[in-house]
């Protein structure tokens, strides 16, 4: 029987549980981080360090994939974690505003706070993304990551604004309160969003699996091993890393860039935050939009958008290199806007890329597979910020010059996003080679089973 694939009115659902999703985070991420910095007069680093916890976390993406790959269905996961992530996202609220009393019971609430933020984040992430990728038409794909991405910057948009608006005048226990509203808010929309839209199709999967089939089924390591051993999942889990490496180290530095070699004040250095997002956005629709052709269905489109992604990003990250030398008389505006539409562009082609590949090897592997790419993205992203700082720093320590300092790290993220396009371009290649299997006969029940007995 053939399978259905999800109307546009199904992915504007699924893009409702991830603007869920970006309205809870964005409080945890933005705005508790300023009442603790700010408010609170606590250092930044304590902020900082819960959110890097956060995204530690998401290293756990491919056991929480495993998981709904074991199930076969993905809507358990992702509600239960929209719970989780409520949870957390009230948790945190609770310890900011402990904090004022008990520092000491307020951090070590935040912490645990924190790691269900972090968990909630990886298991609705993860298995909405494999929802998409099993039940989106291929020639949507492209369409569908934007909507969905478009969906949860509206979510952070809106949080802010109505938050913003309640959080007046300021409290903690005014905190705690409109944190609870969001959180339950976001939980129930996002679990009358994706009610009954996996059903349909979960009723025309295959029969229950045979107990002699259940007993064969590896256990997680295995199962990860296996992915590892696909030549395209493990290139694309490079890929993803390089490219969101790059991607992230210039979101701490740009403005601080701009303040220090141009002279622009706090109020127009977040003005051009917004013109690169402005790009970013353009970028996603450049790229929807051209999917929505017959072209998108093709893997090749995506992966061509993704190499030429890569390739444009390193051209206007060269840019801001050469603004940085050039001084005041270089179009600043322009170029950041130039490399607003390129990440966006990179970004969406990516997520497409990802979507596409998701089921491409042994099957049953889905919820691994992008668990394990969530993994290296959040990884790479956590990083990126904390080590474009580092090496500007460094720079200017052995430069002495700011601005040639800047130049040399935007350079090098330049550098970073040809390798990432190089690694994409490798993905092209067709993998003629089979998988290497884990052990003798572990395709057999009795491997899968002998696997499990020298794991222990």
């Amino acid at each position: 029987m053939s399978r259905r694939t999800l109307s546009w009115f199904g992915i504007v659902r699924l893009g409702l549980v991830q603007t869920s999703l970006g309205a809870i985070v964005v409080l945890t991420t933005s705005t508790m981080n300023r009442v603790m910095v700010v408010e609170l007069a606590l250092p930044a680093m304590l902020p900082g360090a819960l959110v890097a916890l956060h995204y530690a976390m998401q290293v756990f993406r491919p056991r929480l994939g495993y998981g709904s790959d074991v199930g076969g269905r993905r809507t358990p996961w992702i509600v239960g974690g929209m719970a989780i992530l409520g949870a957390g996202g009230i948790a945190a609220a609770v310890a900011t505003a402990w904090m004022e009393t008990n520092l000491t019971a307020g951090v070590t609430l935040a912490v645990a706070a924190f790691v269900l933020i972090g968990i909630g984040v990886g298991a609705t992430g993860t298995t909405l993304l494999v929802l998409l990728a099993k039940q989106v038409d291929p020639g949507r794909r492209a369409a569908a990551a934007t909507t969905v991405w478009v969906m949860m910057i509206a979510g952070f948009i809106v949080t802010t604004l109505i938050a913003g608006h309640l959080l007046d005048p300021f409290s903690t226990s005014r905190l705690v309160a409109v944190t609870i509203a969001v959180a339950v808010t976001a939980f129930l929309v996002a679990w009358l969003s994706i009610r009954n839209v996996e059903d349909p199709f979960a009723a025309e999967a295959s029969p229950a699996p045979s107990a002699q089939h259940a007993a064969a089924r590896p256990g997680f390591r295995a199962a990860l091993q296996q992915v590892w051993g696909e030549t395209r999942a493990r290139r694309f889990t490079v890929f993803v890393f390089f490219s969101m490496l790059a991607y992230s180290a210039q979101d701490l530095i740009l403005e601080p860039f701009a303040g220090t070699v141009f002279g622009y004040s706090p109020g127009e250095s977040t003005r051009l935050a917004g013109v690169q997002q402005s790009g970013v956005l353009l970028g996603m629709l450049l790229v929807a939009v051209a999917g929505s052709t017959h072209s998108g269905a093709r893997p090749a489109f995506m992966r061509n958008w993704t190499i030429g992604g890569c390739l444009a990003s390193a051209l206007a990250l060269t840019g801001l290199a050469a603004a940085g030398m050039a001084g005041s008389g270089w179009p600043l505006r322009g170029t950041v806007f130039a490399l607003g539409v390129t990440n966006g562009a990179y970004a969406v082609a990516a997520i497409g890329s990802m979507m596409s590949l998701a089921s491409t090897g042994a099957e049953s592997r889905e919820g691994i597979r992008m668990g394990l790419w969530g993994a290296a993205q959040a990884i790479a992203f956590g990083m990126g910020g904390f080590l474009g700082t580092v090496a500007v720093d460094a720079a200017r320590y052995l430069l002495e010059s700011p601005a040639a300092a800047y130049s040399v790290v935007f350079a090098l993220e330049a550098t970073l996003f040809l390798v990432a396009a190089a690694l994409a371009a490798r993905l092209g290649e067709v993998d003629r080679v089979p998988p290497k299997p884990l052990a003798h006969g572990l395709s057999s029940a009795g491997g899968w089973q002998a696997a499990r007995l020298t794991r222990g």
